[in-house]
């Protein structure tokens, strides 16, 4: 096999690097996005620039800025677009093709276009409120409606910014003493990482019953609020299910989240009243409201006062005539009373005469009876009356405890004795005692 002709490598890479270099021997201005971003302590900084199409990388260099252009590209690009060179920025860069035999193809920049970033994030911007629109989410909210007295209200800030506290302040210090309750959910309001921050924060609020959410937030340079004009905050801002305020920037800023929230405004003050300012509505309301039920209060009692009167005369008539036929009705009661109770009185008075009579009739006859059954009584009490027994001859014998001894059997031999006489009484003693039937322990002495 015979030999090859070939070249050394470097030989190889030589020819590309004449034929680059004399190929682009100027510097050209590249249209393409900063996918990697990476300044060295040497003062130099190294990044990859890509294209992409439909979400993927179409083409791809490296680059770098050497350190004696670096500072003065980055202050300029700065101090014009108010952000800082990073990864993720569409620029418009001047670049010089070079070619290493170590490290192949790389661009030099030396010069960049900050206007032209400028215009690219006005025009993403105009593209992303065209998609909103088309895809219907700038009404979403208008849908919506805030309550008549807004109370519960969620506020999505940073805790320590100014603007946050003049809101507070201002809200609950009002001098007609309306009460609110403030809930704060903090989130990051600058920087890359804000968006999705603050997204998690509306997704937390929607979570919970609130009667609004507000986004506060101060005012400050174009890139410190760039953030809220990103597509995903809008379109969470935009499906949030409770009614939400925005209060970003200064008058002059409006972001595409003011313009898909329900209301926007520009201050922490104005944003204050805007609450205190539904709350007066309601308190102006009530008090026409009381107005009306005042006099319309009003106009009904003197109405009612007059019913009132027509009625009381109405009853007073009523009354009279009802209480002159009761007393004609009580009149004729009366007489008619009177002789029943005259025809009962003489019938009374001859049942009386003749119950008087049936009475005398009775107790004469009764007072006879009982004349002749007591002189039957006197007659029999005479006959037994002691006295007239004694006066037969018979005497009346009491023993020693003076009761009248009817038997010889409780009376022994030296007890005394008293004898009662028609004429009068004796005591004796007794000697002996004398029994039909002898007794056992009869003891008789002389």
């Amino acid at each position: 096999m015979g030999a090859k002709d070939y070249m050394e490598l470097l030989e190889l890479q030589n020819l590309i690097k004449e034929s680059v270099e004399n190929a682009f021997p100027g510097r050209y201005w590249v249209k393409a996005e900063i996918a990697s971003w990476s300044p060295r302590a040497n003062g130099h900084c190294y990044l990859t620039l890509t294209q992409s199409r439909a979400g993927k990388a179409i083409a791809e260099s490296r680059a770098m800025i050497w350190k004696w252009h670096y500072p003065a590209l980055t202050q300029y690009f700065e101090k014009t677009t108010g952000q800082r060179l990073q990864a993720g920025i569409t620029v418009l860069v001047r670049v010089q093709v070079a070619f290493s035999e170590l490290y192949g193809m790389s661009l030099y920049i030396d010069d960049i276009d900050a206007a032209f970033t400028l215009g690219e994030q006005a025009l993403e911007r105009k593209r992303s409120i065209e998609r909103l629109q088309k895809d219907g989410y700038m009404d979403m909210q208008k849908e919506l409606a805030l309550p008549d007295l807004p109370y519960k209200l969620a506020v999505i800030t940073s805790r320590t910014a100014a603007g946050y506290q003049d809101f507070r302040n201002h809200l609950l210090n009002n001098p007609e003493g309306y009460a609110f309750r403030l809930d704060l959910i903090e989130a990051l309001m600058q920087g890359e990482q804000a968006p999705a921050s603050i997204m998690a924060a509306i997704q937390a609020v929607g979570e919970e019953d609130y009667d609004a959410l507000l986004i506060l937030r101060g005012g400050g340079s174009e890139t410190d609020l760039a953030c809220f004009d990103d597509f995903s905050l809008a379109v969470a801002i935009a499906t949030c299910p409770v009614p939400v305020v925005t209060a970003i920037g200064h008058d002059k800023d409006v972001h595409i989240a003011d313009m898909v929230a329900h209301l926007s405004v520009k201050t922490p003050t104005a944003l204050a009243d805007l609450f205190l300012d539904a709350c007066r509505e309601q308190d102006a309301i009530l008090d026409r409201l009381r107005s009306r039920l005042g006099t319309a209060a009003g106009r009904l009692v003197n109405r009612e006062e007059l019913r009132l009167k027509s009625a009381d005369a109405a009853v007073q008539r009523a009354v009279q005539r009802r209480v002159s036929a009761l007393e004609m009705l009580l009149q004729q009661a009366l007489t008619r009373i009177a002789r029943g109770l005259a025809q009962k009185y003489g019938e009374v008075v001859r049942l009386r005469d003749a119950a008087v009579h049936r009475l005398q009739f009775a107790a004469q006859a009764r007072v006879g009876a009982e004349v002749s059954r007591v002189a039957l009584k006197e007659a029999l009490i005479n006959a037994s009356d002691p006295r007239k027994i004694l006066g037969l001859g018979y005497v009346l014998v009491t023993g020693k405890d003076n009761k009248v001894l009817k038997t010889v059997d409780k009376v022994g031999v030296g007890d005394r004795i008293g004898v009662r006489f028609q004429d009068g009484s004796l005591t004796a003693k007794v000697d002996e005692v004398y029994a039909d039937v002898p007794r056992n322990d009869e003891v008789k002495t002389a």
